[in-house]
């Protein structure tokens, strides 16, 4: 990444494009689990937003720690977290969180967390190791995090970028999607912002789809060909990208019912699905 103070060069990754229990999933011989595409190789859903702030310093934001983050860290050479959102608490979400320990020694630093009050409460239940520090028998190795709240609607400034909470429905469960933009008035042209992360969505509220507007990159929620409670299928989905209009969306959070190479090649044009190690830039 290049060091100008007027341009964010922002890079998105995809660390993780699979559902809950990743893809290959265990005890399962199907043909898309053994397959040798590497597309159809899917860790726990985890992304995350490379960039340079107005000072020239390279950045580093995560989009929910799934339980793979410490392969994916691994995987994609990052180096450091300057700050974690988390779009909701479920395990396949929340359970690498423990592994950013690692940036926190590197950094010399504390990592800004952020979540709504129901995700950040279930946080703080899964980890008292980490924010009940004192009350360790040991006083061991733990990540170092200060916790930020967010609310819907309350756009946070952070490094040169405007980052919004938007609302969506996961089954019963309301839960964030993240919408992106350059924070400032002088907006440069980006191929990538404005972006909207959208994951484990089922459904969409009215109050939201005014965020979803003017979109230039679309990350939404596809989970498998038929019907499921909590996660769009494959037709919603597509349904849902092309009311939304984006100029590029791609999907996530897949099954081992979908084999890239089949699926991808029928999408409408401008829609994708999302791979590991798949990077959005400039």
């Amino acid at each position: 990444m290049g060091n100008s103070s007027h341009h964010l060069h922002p890079r998105w990754t995809f660390l993780g494009t699979g559902t809950s229990a990743g893809v290959p999933i265990m005890a399962c011989d199907c043909a898309v689990c053994r397959s040798e595409d590497p597309h159809d190789h899917r860790l726990r859903c985890s992304s995350c937003l490379e960039f340079t702030d107005e000072s020239g310093h390279d950045r580093i934001l995560l989009f929910d720690t799934s339980p793979d983050l410490r392969q994916q860290a691994l995987r994609h050479h990052l180096m450091r977290c300057d700050g974690i959102f988390f779009t909701h608490h479920h395990v396949d979400h929340l359970w690498g969180l423990d592994e950013v320990r690692r940036f926190n020694a590197v950094m010399q630093e504390a990592i800004n967390i952020y979540a709504e009050q129901r995700t950040m409460e279930n946080i703080m239940r899964v980890y008292p190791h980490i924010f009940r520090r004192e009350e360790n028998a040991n006083d061991s190795f733990v990540a170092t995090l200060n916790a930020n709240l967010l609310e819907v609607g309350r756009a946070v400034d952070l490094f040169g970028l405007r980052i919004t909470p938007i609302r969506l429905m996961h089954g019963r469960l309301p839960i964030m999607g993240f919408r992106i933009d350059e924070a400032h008035s002088h907006k440069l042209h980006h191929n990538l912002l404005p972006l909207a992360y959208c994951t484990d969505v089922s459904g969409i509220p009215p109050e939201t789809w005014q965020q979803l507007t003017g979109l230039k990159t679309l990350i939404l929620d596809m989970l498998r060909p038929r019907h499921h409670p909590t996660h769009f299928n494959v037709d919603q989905a597509i349904q849902t990208a092309d009311s939304i209009g984006a100029e590029q969306t791609y999907f996530i959070h897949m099954t081992h019912d979908i084999r890239h190479a089949d699926l991808d090649a029928q999408l409408p044009t401008g829609m994708h699905l999302a791979y590991d190690g798949l990077v959005l830039s400039e």
